[in-house]
């Protein structure tokens, strides 16, 4: 649904990952989820980010999932590849693409490398259905989309993201959406200069 380009509010995703690796440190199989990935720059970015702070085989464990409703069925083919043209690359910091990515064919295309693409897994999915697509996650990551939204329907999918997320897992969102009062008690936000919070537990 939302469009992006790659590393872009690299700050916020970079705290993101400084507060979830300490709780997926030696996890088996831990599951991200980036809802509303479009053609897929932040999910990569994020990818990357993990990849350059993991470690070779702690991340082939890590499984991202990413959604988009996807309702011209151009996201999907694209995510897939984890191919790009190189003016989609520009905003690389250095030494990033010549690390991740590497010639697709002879189309002048880059494709980022097995390691990073093979992590992030493609689903469709509506956000308005506020059906999570698994649970246990310890990150969720939201950005561009809820801004779409009405404020009932955001209360509705920040509820089902919060079913979705692990005891003490976090949520990110665009930093001009605040988190609406009806859901406030069901997180702590954890920097005070970014939206991103960490999941309550509630009484049912």
């Amino acid at each position: 649904m939302a469009f992006t380009f790659f590393f872009r509010d690299l700050q916020v995703l970079e705290m993101a990952i400084e507060h979830v690796l300490p709780q997926i440190a030696g996890r088996s199989r831990p599951k991200l989820w980036d809802a509303g990935c479009a053609m897929g720059p932040e999910v990569y970015t994020l990818a990357i980010l993990l990849a350059r702070r993991m470690g070779r085989f702690a991340f082939r464990n890590l499984r991202i999932e990413a959604t988009d409703i996807d309702e011209t069925g151009q996201f999907e083919p694209i995510v897939q590849a984890g191919e790009y043209g190189r003016d989609e690359l520009q905003r690389m910091p250095p030494g990033v693409l010549e690390e991740y990515f590497e010639v697709s064919g002879d189309n002048g295309r880059m494709r980022l490398i097995d390691t990073v693409r093979n992590s992030v897994h493609f689903h469709r999915h509506d956000l308005l259905s506020c059906r999570e697509i698994d649970v246990g996650f310890s990150l969720v990551v939201c950005k561009n989309v809820l801004l779409h939204f009405s404020q009932d329907q955001r209360v509705a999918v920040i509820r089902m993201f919060h079913r979705a997320l692990e005891p003490g897992g976090y949520f990110v969102t665009e930093h001009t959406q605040k988190l609406p009062g009806e859901v406030a008690g069901l997180f702590e936000q954890v920097e005070a200069h970014a939206q991103l919070w960490r999941r309550r537990e509630v009484a049912a």
